[in-house]
């Protein structure tokens, strides 16, 4: 917005710059004042940040495990969140996604009961393999109650199933961090509107 910069020929340092447009990164702060859309006293580059450094860390991800896919549904990666605080409008407490490695796409799955999972797996399956036209063909999840029953489907249909190491959350966390954003973002919705969160 043309506001933001209302005050851009005015000099400042990068921190200030930084703060009062909301913490971007310095590669934005630095794309701003390379097209004079802001003017720094200093290069953007040279400043760090407490309050981002607390603000966005996070547990690092595991290192590449050198297992790649080259299509749809060779690999999916699959965790139930909950139990949530709050009812959801349609009285859902819980959720399920299905993560695809290849290309990254989630699917999501409102619960009401963790043992739901398995019937949900089932339409997730009809689901990806009409519209792909291929088969699931391994599955990553924890050994939590709710997938017990899904690991004697698998053997039949012939489906690999990766269990990840006990007490090792970070072998799933492609799952983890997709979880993360969707109640962060159902959070700050629920936060705008002051209404029930919806699933």
């Amino acid at each position: 917005m043309p506001q933001a910069f209302l005050f851009a020929s005015l000099s400042t340092s990068p921190d200030i710059w930084h703060r009062r447009l909301g913490h971007p990164s310095s590669r934005v702060l630095s794309f701003l004042a390379s097209n004079k859309k802001v003017t720094c006293t200093s290069r953007p580059l040279n400043f760090q940040c407490p309050a981002c450094s607390l603000g966005k860390s996070s547990r690092l991800s595991l290192g590449p495990t050198g297992h790649k896919t080259s299509a749809p549904l060779e690999h999916v990666f699959s965790d139930v969140w909950g139990l949530a605080p709050i009812l959801s409008s349609d009285g859902f407490c819980y959720f399920v996604i299905f993560v695809d490695k290849h290309i990254k796409f989630i699917w999501f799955y409102p619960l009401s009961a963790k043992s739901d999972v398995f019937n949900v797996f089932h339409q997730f399956q009809v689901l990806v393999e009409r519209q792909f036209s291929c088969k699931i063909k391994s599955v990553q999840i924890d050994w939590g109650d709710e997938y017990h029953k899904l690991n004697s489907f698998f053997k039949t249909v012939g489906i690999h199933n990766r269990i990840i190491c006990p007490h090792t959350h970070k072998q799933n966390g492609t799952v983890e961090r997709r979880h993360r954003h969707i109640v962060e973002t159902g959070l700050t919705l629920l936060g705008h509107c002051k209404a029930p969160l919806k699933f």
